[in-house]
């Protein structure tokens, strides 16, 4: 049995032991895990320096890889790309070796590491979700001169495919478009949604999952209704005739990385660039902190300077590890019945989901100093905002080990998400929100 499980595994299979316990286990395990990772990916180093897959006669050491660890090729030669990367970054190495560094997150690092600060890089990854690391990755890719290819390539490469089924009646499409114009035609099939032209009695939770058949159903009525609404030349009495943006779709970019500097990017930036060319332009202007300016006068409802304020700053649901950049509410942290302000520094973006779930009573946020939100479950616990790790935890000497594991009954988490840290990651200065007004025939 390994060293990281105090107890025998048998042990922590009984329904004698608490979940807390079960989760202080899987934490200590899947440290172990990076750890170990680390180390394999460092023989796969040293076994490609040697050619040591030539004894085997393969092309390749990933060729090699795949056949003897039994994955996918893929897989193979993105861990031999990632091993051979870590030879230049020290700092993320040790984190990686330490096991608080997950291979999702090392995968993503790698490639943005000699395009930015190895230091701030790692900061940042340490304090949020992989899915966050995988996304300021690409961001700070797409502002390197190689962007220009990949936006190439993805044009090249879209495509529509029709297939029809004449026995069961049926049609199916398969759309690959660049990202830039996948956003509008899920854009349109928003609108159509809000437009009442589909079916609307779906369970809110099935919508927001984005997994349920009934929401496929209602995206596949909203395409439909989008084609009918083109064929019929627009509707409603307006005639296509209005000067008023039908539509946005928005897109971040440094003022830094348009000029030619460093600074993440939605896009490749010569995507950026295009689109600025025929578009109408809100820029946002950030502090020092990468927080919006307060969009003024007082109010409860959310208007639309500050919802723009808010998705230029958020990005998405703020609640710790949520994924989901669509169907987002503004939350007061401070309601506006105790004399909450509407505002961006008393407001934060929560899908539907974890919307429904504070207003219940399941978890709570704290504003702390510096702008920076804490979000509590019912019982008290800090949830942190990157997973479980050795310096999230208190021990209070319940259950614990000797050797200063976290305890299993119990514990409290400091807030790891430092607004300095953010900030010089993010390295705010202007935050362009690009809408398209029209398509051009």
């Amino acid at each position: 049995m390994s060293a990281v499980m105090s107890r025998p595994l048998a042990d922590y299979t009984s329904s004698e032991h608490t979940i807390d316990e079960l989760d202080a286990a899987i934490g200590r395990l899947v440290r172990q895990m990076n750890a170990e990772c680390y180390q394999m990916l460092v023989l796969v180093r040293e076994f490609d320096d040697r050619f040591g897959w030539k004894k085997w006669s393969c092309k390749t050491c990933a060729e090699w890889l795949a056949w003897r660890s039994e994955i996918g090729l893929s897989a193979a030669r993105e861990k031999v790309r990632t091993a051979h990367a870590l030879r230049s970054l020290p700092a993320i190495s040790a984190a990686f070796a330490e096991g608080r560094l997950s291979y999702s997150k090392v995968r993503a690092l790698t490639r943005a590491a000699p395009m930015h600060d190895e230091d701030l890089l790692l900061a940042y990854a340490l304090s949020t979700t992989a899915e966050n690391v995988e996304e300021r990755c690409r961001q700070i890719r797409n502002v390197a001169p190689e962007s220009a290819h990949h936006a190439r390539r993805a044009w090249e490469n879209r495509s529509l495919t029709m297939w029809r089924d004449e026995g069961r009646g049926t049609l199916r499409l398969t759309v690959e478009v660049p990202i830039e114009e996948g956003e509008l035609i899920v854009r349109a099939l928003d609108c159509a949604v809000a437009g009442g032209e589909v079916t609307t009695d779906i369970d809110p939770d099935a919508i927001v999952e984005s997994k349920s058949t009934a929401w496929r159903a209602q995206q596949a009525d909203a395409l439909v209704a989008v084609a009918k609404a083109y064929l019929d030349g627009g509707h409603g009495d307006e005639g296509g005739s209005s000067t008023a943006d039908p539509y946005q779709v928005a897109f971040h970019a440094e003022a830094k990385s348009l000029r030619g500097g460093p600074g993440p990017s939605d896009l490749p930036i010569d995507a950026v660039k295009r689109l600025l060319c025929d578009c109408s332009l809100v820029t946002v202007v950030e502090d020092g902190n990468g927080q919006p300016l307060d969009v003024g006068r007082k109010q409860r409802t959310v208007s639309t300077p500050l919802r723009r304020a808010l998705y230029a700053r958020d990005r998405g649901c703020t609640f710790p590890g949520c994924h989901r950049k669509r169907y987002l509410n503004g939350h007061h942290v401070e309601h506006w019945v105790n004399g909450g302000e509407t505002n961006p520094d008393n407001m934060t973006l929560l899908c539907t989901h974890h919307h429904k779930v504070l207003h219940e009573g399941g978890f709570s946020i704290v504003k702390e100093t510096g702008d920076t939100l804490r979000f509590v479950t019912a019982d008290g616990r800090t949830i942190p905002q990157g997973g479980y790790r050795l310096e999230d935890f208190v021990d209070d000497d319940i259950g614990g080990d000797a050797d200063g594991e976290p305890s299993a009954e119990g514990f409290c988490t400091t807030t790891v998400r430092q607004a300095a840290e953010r900030a010089e990651v993010r390295e705010p200065t202007a935050v362009y929100r690009l809408t398209r007004t029209q398509l051009r025939s």
